[in-house]
């Protein structure tokens, strides 16, 4: 059974999902944009036999809270902050770490931070390598050395209908995706205060890549079991970012699935059981 639960931390309403059983093994599940802790709903009842699951939505997705930007820092720093809040006020001692797109900068800084507390890594397209930056991250590059209005506002794109389910549906197999998860988020970005705080978020992301070096210096001095679990026709974050963890991780396993960025939607029960494999 999927419990959906909220807690205050920092003053917000943080949703989260919650299963299986609490003397489990934790495994925390960090999502991507546009997304929120939906994107797990089908991988969640696939491991409740063997995990105790927790999924937070982050402030400003999902069902959290969503401060207003004048009010709310959003950077990808404070959101680790309330992730940060949101497990000591759970509780949650030790825990594996699964990350995807935006969750990988959210976790690794975490991991960074307090590795005693990692017990293993699973990173779905969580990119943490030069080399696993795609084409599109040239003209970000110039918006943040360059950063104008204009440059700011054409970054409206991402929150289309037909940006969103082609994130889901680019190289990926013709009628394999349901429409669900991308409906979802669709309805979820439809305000002009959500395109303002993720244009945020675009903009910061260039401190996430900066801190990759930092990232990569935790994976190679605490070596922790990770599992490089990958949709090999990622336009955003591609496979070369996969690979290059066992450059400095020896307990790497990469594995390629013939799918884009949002392999869940179509790969939960392949996924679940590398996992149980793997761990």
């Amino acid at each position: 059974m999927i419990s959906y639960n909220t807690i205050r931390v920092e003053n917000l309403d943080i949703f989260y999902r919650e299963a299986g059983r609490k003397d489990k093994p934790t495994m925390l599940l960090l999502h991507g944009f546009p997304s929120a802790s939906h994107m797990f709903r089908d991988l969640i009842p696939k491991l409740s036999d063997d995990f105790h699951l927790i999924a937070p939505d982050y402030p400003g997705f999902g069902q959290s809270e969503a401060p207003n930007r004048n009010d709310f820092s959003y950077t990808f720093k404070h959101l680790t902050e309330i992730i940060e809040q949101f497990i000591e006020k759970l509780a949650i001692n030790q825990f594996y770490l699964y990350v995807f797109d935006y969750g990988a900068p959210i976790g690794f800084r975490i991991a960074s931070e307090h590795p005693e507390k990692i017990l293993g890594i699973v990173s779905q397209n969580g990119n943490i390598y030069q080399e696993g930056l795609g084409e599109k991250w040239a003209s970000r590059k110039d918006f943040w050395e360059n950063p104008t209005r204009e440059k700011r506002d054409s970054y409206r794109t991402a929150f289309s209908a037909e940006t969103i389910i082609g994130q889901y549906t680019f190289g990926t197999r013709k009628n394999t995706v349901s429409p669900d998860g991308y409906t979802l988020d669709i309805a979820y970005t439809a305000t002009e205060e959500y395109a303002e705080r993720q244009l945020d978020l675009i903009f910061d992301y260039q401190n996430n890549i900066k801190a990759y070096p930092e990232f990569q210096k935790y994976v190679r001095e605490q070596a922790p079991k990770l599992l490089a679990v990958w949709g090999k026709n990622d336009p955003s974050f591609v496979p070369l970012g996969a690979e290059a963890f066992k450059k400095d991780n020896p307990n790497t396993e990469v594995a390629l699935l013939d799918t884009g960025h949002f392999a869940l939607e179509t790969h939960a029960a392949v996924i679940a059981e590398l996992i149980k494999e793997f761990f």
